[in-house]
């Protein structure tokens, strides 16, 4: 089916060759930063967590929402979920393997990632978080593509393929709870010593993962001849509205129990953050921006008037995408480093490496979901009309 890829119109090559460009322009200032090493990122000693661990945490919520599909479409014969969850699955693709490729350059020497598959060590929450997002990641490959195989031939999928959905399932929630239990683990960051950090993230990624395949499907919806589903579309966009609610209750129940409790450790992080802390207040229009996008998300996705118009909604996905990102990639890290444990502020801003290296990551991502929605389309547009 790989063929179906190589068949496009002008944009579809001109997209191509942009995002080659992109991926090129990450590619020289990745070897820069293997030349020089990571003293061209905005890292130091206090804020060893930078941009590329704030994507990668983003980007394994966008991975486990996809789950929002598989598991209504799979478990609960939701046919409405029939024509996405494919996109939803290879979505997931995409964001994995952008996950990966955030934990490699984050690395100074990158080599040593095969580390956590050569030298076991199960006690390490380092290990079972690189060991569940390739599983995971394996997974989506095998039975998107038996999926998709079966569907272009108009036959059923094998059964084991259903077996290796019923896995894909637990393995959705485990990736984004393992990663939480990565920062809630370490003892010494008060900002992320807490039992709600897991829930947190799975309610952010059950918000911006399907967000972001609602924009998706209505450009695929526009570009091409392939329709959606009006009617899976607004469900997803309920998913969204009530996952975002609870994102946004988990972080008030944080702010209640730091600010009532006042503890020390915790508190001056949740000050930096959203009101500044000795004078530094480099994030504070930022998380204030996260608080306001998130809680406008969910007043125009809750009213169904206007959730169900798509300008309106396309409007409120791109919010949930800002708030969500902000709320959980560059403030989650960067705010459990700032101030250290000594109280001292060294603050932390992106430099152009990073912000560049990143985007070709990102464009890595989006040549793979490109070529595998190409595909896909191509399948579901040949069955409709035959």
């Amino acid at each position: 089916m790989l063929e179906l890829a190589l068949k496009g119109n002008k944009t579809y090559w001109i997209w191509i060759a942009c995002l080659v460009c992109v991926m090129a322009a990450g590619g020289y200032f990745y070897w820069e930063q293997l030349e020089y090493g990571l003293m061209v990122t905005g890292q130091s000693r206090d804020v060893s967590w930078g941009f590329y661990t704030a994507q990668m945490t983003y980007f394994v919520g966008v991975a486990a929402g996809g789950v929002m599909l598989v598991l209504p479409y799979y478990l609960h014969n939701y046919k409405q979920f029939g024509k996405i969850t494919l996109l939803g699955e290879f979505l997931a693709v995409a964001a994995l393997v952008m996950c990966l490729l955030y934990l490699l350059v984050h690395l100074g020497q990158p080599a040593r990632a095969l580390n956590v598959f050569l030298y076991p060590t199960p006690g390490s929450m380092l290990f079972w978080d690189g060991n569940v997002l390739f599983g995971y990641l394996i997974l989506n490959i095998i039975i998107g593509w038996n999926v998709l195989e079966a569907e272009r031939n108009g036959t059923k999928a094998p059964g084991w393929v259903k077996i290796l959905i019923y896995v894909s399932i637990p393995m959705a929630f485990s990736i984004h709870t393992i990663t939480a239990f990565i920062y809630c683990g370490l003892p010494g960051r008060g900002f992320w010593l807490t039992a709600v950090l897991a829930p947190r993230f799975l309610a952010s990624a059950f918000a911006a993962g399907p967000s972001i395949l609602i924009l998706l499907c209505l450009l695929i919806r526009k570009i091409t001849r392939f329709n959606p589903g009006r009617k899976a579309i607004q469900t997803l966009a309920v998913i969204v509205a009530y996952s975002l609610i609870a994102n946004v209750f988990f972080l008030i129940c944080e702010v209640f129990v730091v600010f009532y409790s006042k503890i020390p450790s915790h508190i001056a992080h949740i000050k930096y953050l959203y009101f500044g802390y000795h004078g530094h207040n480099a994030l504070v229009p930022w998380m204030w921006t996260s608080v306001f996008c998130m809680v406008l998300a969910i007043l125009l996705l809750v009213i169904p008037v206007t959730r169900k118009n798509h300008t309106i909604l396309i409007f409120s996905c791109v919010l949930v995408f800002i708030g969500t990102w902000i709320d959980k990639g560059l403030g989650m890290i960067a705010g459990g480093f700032i101030p250290s444990a000594l109280h001292h502020v060294t603050e932390y801003v992106p430099t152009a490496h990073e912000i560049i290296i990143s985007a070709g990551v990102t464009a890595i991502g989006l040549l793979i979901l490109t070529v595998l929605y190409k595909i896909t389309i191509s399948v579901k547009t040949y069955n409709m009309n035959r």
